[in-house]
């Protein structure tokens, strides 16, 4: 009878364990319900550089989450990244608002960042974005930065 019970208890914390991965995964993997997918609006923005921007990356506005990335795709014509947000009804936005693409911490997630302007008109469904600011990359960076010491190098 004891060895019954014993195994019904690691049973029991087995599935426990599972249970806490699968929530884990789903953090980890941007599946979170931390954004109410209720009446949305569409807006687009189009950028020089995205970065690694994925599809359901959080929009954000004064830090709260206000959409998700709903599709990126490349304009062929103009040889930029179109990038479709889907905004909450509730939160309007100026037609002049900014939106920039930020970096949680040094390596974390990309995200998009929106900086509501001072227009009286409120953005509509399907109206794009025309203040944009591309995604910042490291490595464009850091090249840069040592050409740069490379050309003062050179004048001494």
């Amino acid at each position: 009878m004891n060895r019954t019970i014993l195994d019904l208890w690691v049973g029991i914390f087995v599935a426990a364990g599972i249970a806490a991965l699968l929530v884990l995964a789903l953090k980890v993997g941007n599946a979170s319900t931390t954004f109410n997918v209720g009446e949305t609006y569409r807006v687009n923005a189009e950028f020089d550089n995205i970065g690694g921007l994925k599809v359901r990356a959080p929009v954000k506005s004064a830090g709260v989450v206000v959409g998700r990335v709903d599709d990126i795709h490349f304009e062929n014509q103009r040889f930029v990244a179109r990038v479709v947000m889907k905004i909450d009804k509730r939160y309007q936005f100026p037609k002049d608002t900014s939106v920039s693409i930020f970096t949680s911490g040094l390596l974390g997630e990309q995200y998009i960042g929106l900086d509501a302007g001072g227009d009286s008109a409120m953005l509509k469904d399907g109206e794009t974005l025309k203040i944009t600011q591309s995604a910042v990359v490291l490595e464009k960076l850091i090249g840069q930065f040592l050409y740069n010491k490379a050309a003062e190098g050179g004048t001494k």
